[in-house]
């Protein structure tokens, strides 16, 4: 970890930074200058970050006033970035609590300001009418606006950007249902927000002047219903119109259940958040770009933001699960950090085995692979598979390959084509069949601790919509045949000299599906 003496910057504080917003404002404060303290109750969870080394962690709790009185020492700016949403009936006093401690230990230690995140309410509404989720983000403002320190309470609606649990909810419902019976809340007028926009918002309202202590909205510049954010995330996503049909009926309670049913988003998430979409959350005023002013293009739009959210597995980037992606780098793109239930779908089949033969040998049968030399594994189920994509308007199995034994980036390789070789060590292939989803294939050899040959492989499918499902399920039956016979034919011809034989026994191997978020 950086030590104090190695910036010059002043020092900011975060909280929550294993969550959702507060894992992207770090590097946007390191990138603006900052030196940042994390406050975590379990530090290891922030090793994955490529920013861990740059900032300084300490363990803590928000509700702890000692491990809060040490976190703000010497602190300037601290930001509060979380709240007990989803950790029982109690979280209301969890979280009053939390905001009274956090404040206290502020004030004490002589912090220059107070940055929190809360959420966009309706005007005009009574508080204790509010849903319990947004009346408990309301409460947390109003103790931080009275806490005697400056303080700036950001407030927004849906944040949208992979990972946030309110755009989570309306990816999964939209991507898997392509006919809704819905809640009467898909009606409800909402005021949705980027999550770069909210993180440029939170950075800039550190440098506020001292004599601003107030809330202030934050929205992007489309106002929709919940329905219609779900007609055009399917535009945006190439996904067919989806049909809504509201049913009046549908509580809450029942529609949290609902939402349970159809998303991996945890119940105790979505219950909170399905029961405060009952409210139009609109902003009322847009005070913010008087002191943070908004770039040219600037606040997104919603089908931007939602483009922005997707990108980065139409650019089929994503190598491993969404939330372990490696240096992401825009507030859009998946952290470690993330739930497993962020980020969409992404299905994969992992095979292992150890290879009696050098690496040397291993690589050149995986560098090999395809064409005349086939694909190691039931040749009659490629053959198939070919002849079936040619019947749907695909390339089938007929390109072959433009060298026996070598590839490079960017050739095709029967209804493949290369995304990404490490010679000697890696060779990514991306499926250029026509399927309902993404699709990867990707090879390594490695050499363990033991000095033996490993050879790992590893299939994976981002679905779309509810036919990519369907089709992930009904074809990973024959994924032992297909893919666990690959791996180990691959292994016995590098132990032959080329030839697909015997030996090479497999260490292990498994189809489970992984979450991405992150």
């Amino acid at each position: 970890m950086k030590g104090d003496d190695e910036s010059e910057g002043p020092r900011c504080l975060v909280t929550g930074a294993t969550g959702y917003i507060g894992g992207r404002l770090v590097p946007e404060l390191l990138a603006a200058g900052y030196r940042v303290r994390c406050l975590a109750r379990s530090p290891d969870r922030l090793r994955g970050h490529p920013w861990t080394e740059d900032v300084e962690v300490v363990q803590g709790d928000v509700t702890d006033a000692d491990s809060m009185a040490e976190a703000m020492r010497d602190v300037e700016v601290a930001y509060y970035l979380v709240h007990a949403l989803g950790s029982g009936a109690d979280f209301e006093e969890t979280d009053r609590t939390a905001a009274r401690v956090f404040s206290e230990r502020a004030r004490a230690a002589g912090v220059r300001r107070i940055v929190y995140l809360g959420g966009l309410t309706p005007a005009g509404v009574p508080e204790h009418t509010l849903s319990p989720h947004l009346r408990s983000r309301t409460e947390v403002g109003r103790i931080l606006l009275a806490s005697g320190v400056p303080a700036t309470v950001l407030r927004a609606a849906v944040i949208i950007g992979s990972g946030s649990a309110s755009f989570e909810m309306l990816r999964y419902l939209t991507e898997r249902l392509p006919v809704m019976v819905t809640p009467s809340w898909v009606h409800t007028r909402i005021q949705p927000v980027a999550v770069g926009d909210v993180l440029r918002a939170l950075v800039g309202s550190a440098r506020m002047p001292d004599d601003v202590n107030r809330a202030f909205d934050i929205g992007g510049p489309d106002v929709l219903t919940y329905r219609e954010m779900m007609l055009r995330y399917a535009a945006v996503a190439g996904l067919p119109r989806r049909f809504i049909l509201p049913l009046p009926v549908l509580t809450p309670g029942l529609s949290s259940l609902w939402v349970g049913l159809v998303t991996p988003v945890p119940a105790s998430i979505a219950r909170p958040l399905t029961e405060s979409l009952r409210h139009e959350v609109v902003c009322h005023e847009h005070d913010i770009a008087r002191h943070v002013p908004d770039p040219p293009g600037y606040p997104l739009g919603f089908d931007a933001a939602v483009r922005l959210a997707l990108q980065r597995v139409r650019d089929a980037r994503v190598t491993t699960r969404w939330s372990s992606a490696s240096l992401p780098g825009a507030p859009s793109d998946p952290l470690p950090t993330d739930p497993d239930w962020a980020g969409g779908s992404l299905y994969t089949d992992c095979r292992e085995l150890t290879v009696e033969a050098s690496p040397e040998a291993l690589w050149r049968v995986v560098e090999g692979i395809g064409g005349e030399n086939g694909w190691y594994s039931f040749p009659l189920a490629w053959a198939v598979r070919g002849w079936l994509d040619r019947l749907v308007g695909g390339v089938g199995l007929r390109r072959g390959r433009r060298d026996a034994a070598r590839l490079r980036v960017g050739d095709s390789l029967d209804f493949w084509r290369v995304e990404e070789i490490e010679r000697g060590r890696l060779l990514r292939l991306r499926a250029e069949m026509r399927l309902p989803g993404l699709a990867w294939l990707e090879m390594r050899c490695e050499v363990d601790g033991d000095g033996r040959t490993r050879y790992r492989q590893r299939a994976l499918f981002h679905p779309h919509g509810l036919l990519g499902q369907a089709y992930w399920w009904s074809v990973s039956p024959f994924h032992a045949v297909v893919f666990g016979g690959m791996a180990r034919n691959i292994a016995q011809a590098a132990e032959t000299g080329g030839v697909a034989g015997g030996g090479g026994a497999p260490i292990g191997w498994g189809s489970h599906p992984l979450r991405c978020v992150r």
